[in-house]
């Protein structure tokens, strides 16, 4: 089982890690103090499990949880406090470590992931409120975007290009599973696009039912006809 301890104080991280290495199926793969780097090691390393601490600044847990691939690295957050289990959970984490983390605890988070070693479902839409930013590795930097500066998402594979403020960068997600974490604030308007309701300006008529989304931007976003009524209502139900 290889693991990513991602902690903003270093004791902590070497704690975990003289706990893990009790464990002679764990190996250690990479430690980050922040979660722009735990997104990039993330991408290099492919742990097989991230113990995530939650209140890290800049960039907390939750974020670097929104900002993984599907069928990401299982995740255990670990952190002082209590109250976040319920979001916790809501991301599909395994497991919940209160600091300091006790080794019969840590066994048995680890007992549960050898468990659940097959692929893990997606989290439900809907359960977690939605990340404030997304952490994106593209090109070999880390570029922390927030979700109100997105204007639209495009589909390619199982990739997603986010276009904001002029800029447009991959995510390795695909857009189901990232519409699933930005919703309400994003809606479809074809297989393969997705816009801000925030931002869109107009929506104009093509032929045989097709549609054109004008963003306040001057972007122009393709809405099937498969989408244009759903978008309709979702565009009168925001603006009233």
């Amino acid at each position: 089982m290889r693991a990513l301890i991602v902690d903003d104080e270093a004791p902590a991280r070497r704690k975990l890690r003289r706990m893990l290495g009790a464990h002679a199926d764990v190996e250690v793969v990479g430690e980050a103090s922040d979660g722009g780097a735990a997104i990039a090691l993330a991408a290099e390393l492919r742990p097989d499990v991230i113990f995530l601490d939650v209140q890290m600044p800049e960039v907390d847990g939750f974020d670097v949880a929104a900002s993984l691939p599907d069928n990401g690295p299982a995740l255990v957050f670990v952190t002082a406090f209590d109250r976040y289990a319920l979001k916790a959970f809501d991301t599909d984490a395994s497991d919940y470590l209160l600091k300091p983390v006790e080794p019969e605890r840590l066994e048995r988070a680890l007992q549960r992931l050898r468990a659940t070693a097959a692929p893990r479902p997606s989290a439900r839409p809907g359960t977690a409120a939605p990340p404030a930013q997304l952490l994106i590795v593209d090109r070999g930097a880390t570029h922390i975007v927030r979700v109100a500066d997105i204007e639209w998402l495009q589909s390619a594979d199982n990739y997603v290009t986010v276009h904001t403020n002029g800029r447009a960068l991959l995510l390795r997600r695909t857009l189901e599973s990232l519409l699933c974490d930005l919703a309400p604030a994003f809606v479809r308007t074809h297989r393969s696009a997705a816009v801000a309701l925030a931002c869109v300006q107009a929506l104009r008529p093509r032929g045989k039912g097709d549609a054109t989304v004008l963003l306040k931007s001057g972007a122009e976003v393709p809405c099937s006809r498969q989408h244009r009524s759903a978008l309709l209502q979702v565009l009168q139900r925001h603006a009233s």
